[in-house]
């Protein structure tokens, strides 16, 4: 019972990602092709918006659901990784048409293939899992 509020959040949260089409493969589709801004300008106000509460959570000692406050930990400067990172996602965004996020919503609009994603995902995470330890990280 304590998690409602969170399903309720992720509701909300799918119905807006749907009313703005935020889900759909044609304007991912447009995104790649840098024929629509839609897409640059909602990853864009995404990414503002997680600068200005980043900011505001090192600035006031903001506290998490536990009670302990949230620390942002040192990271290293490493960008070989978050290449291959970036382009392993990037990659698996084009062939499926959809970004990781809205798996579960594409689900709950009714596009049942997208189980084979969500499928496809818990396997590669249980695989990442397994072989975590022999990757250079």
């Amino acid at each position: 019972m304590k998690f409602v509020k969170f399903l309720l959040v992720g509701v909300v949260f799918g119905i807006t990602l749907t009313k703005a089409e935020i889900i759909s493969w044609y304007r991912i589709y447009e995104m790649f092709r840098f024929q629509s801004f839609h897409m640059y300008g909602v990853i864009g106000s995404a990414v503002v918006l997680g600068v200005i509460v980043i900011w505001f959570a090192k600035k006031t000692s903001l506290k998490g659901m536990n009670g302990d406050f949230i620390s942002m930990p040192a990271k290293e400067k490493v960008w070989v990784r978050y290449l291959v990172g970036g382009t392993l996602f990037g990659l698996g965004w084009a062939l499926t048409g959809a970004c990781p996020g809205p798996i579960y919503i594409l689900i709950g609009n009714g596009f049942t293939i997208f189980l084979v994603v969500l499928l496809s995902a818990v396997i590669g995470t249980f695989t990442y899992g397994l072989v975590r330890d022999k990757l250079p990280h």
